[in-house]
């Protein structure tokens, strides 16, 4: 088979974001549309450019709180897992509290965060936290508890006490399964920082981009305001991508067997 070149994987979509940036920068240059409801392409990458000190400091604010956010639910979301798949009745009694936690919007969250944590980098920490949780908590407890029957019998033949199948066949069974929740809960860890640095605001000592964003709308800056959008979805994708990266090599020590 083929294999495809970085050329025929890239090359499409960089055609289709050339043709829409032309045809973009175009239409505002013949309708002279005004430059505070929609900047060309070429105006926002000099805002950018121009401000590229204070939004890599953004990006990089943003992130912290998004990989803190990240970590924090990955410990706590796994070991909620593994209650919840040692005990039927805990499972049964506080799994229906965490799909309610996902469904209560972060938006009303976050401003109990605030007052109870502070305008400080820890209630964003928490504000990620809260909303990437989920995702992990239903991964892990799904492959803790999605065992082979067969391997549960010969495991209780031999005698293997409770922690002996949780930590040789349950938990090694559960990793593809827990790195699948932190792929999905990647994405939503860096929405949750820029909410919770959104409702943080003027309190933290630099802004990250949530805030960064929340002033250049209130300046009309649209340009600017832009600029920080793409550098959200830039870090979102920088994310995900180192993520999937390190979670396909664990995936490929974990599976590889030595040949003979």
């Amino acid at each position: 088979m083929k294999r495809s070149s970085i050329t025929d994987v890239a090359g499409p979509p960089l055609i289709v974001l050339v043709g829409v940036c032309v045809v973009w920068e175009t239409t505002v240059r013949t309708f002279q549309v005004p430059a505070y409801l929609l900047p060309g392409p070429l105006q926002i990458a000099q805002a950018a450019w121009s401000t590229r000190d204070q939004l890599i400091t953004a990006m990089w604010l943003t992130a912290q709180a998004a990989l803190c956010g990240l970590a924090l639910s990955i410990l706590i979301g796994t070991s909620i897992a593994l209650a919840f798949s040692q005990s039927g009745f805990i499972r049964r009694g506080f799994y229906p509290y965490a799909i309610f936690l996902q469904t209560v919007p972060i938006v009303a969250i976050a401003p109990l965060v605030i007052i109870w944590f502070g305008h400080r980098f820890l209630s964003v920490v928490l504000i990620s936290f809260v909303i990437s949780v989920f995702p992990i908590i239903t991964s892990a407890t799904t492959g803790l508890m999605m065992v082979d029957g067969n391997l549960l019998d010969l495991f209780r033949l031999h005698r293997a006490s409770r922690w002996q199948v949780l930590l040789k066949l349950r938990l090694p069974n559960s990793v593809p399964f827990l790195l699948t929740g932190v792929r999905i809960a990647t994405g939503v860890t860096v929405i949750g920082a820029i909410v919770g640095e959104f409702f943080v605001g003027e309190g933290a000592k630099s802004p990250g981009l949530g805030y960064l964003m929340y002033q250049k709308q209130i300046l009309m800056r649209t340009d600017e305001l832009f600029a920080a959008v793409i550098g959200a979805t830039v870090l979102g994708v920088v994310v995900f991508a180192v993520v999937t990266v390190v979670g396909n090599r664990i995936l490929a020590r974990w599976f590889d067997q030595p040949s003979e």
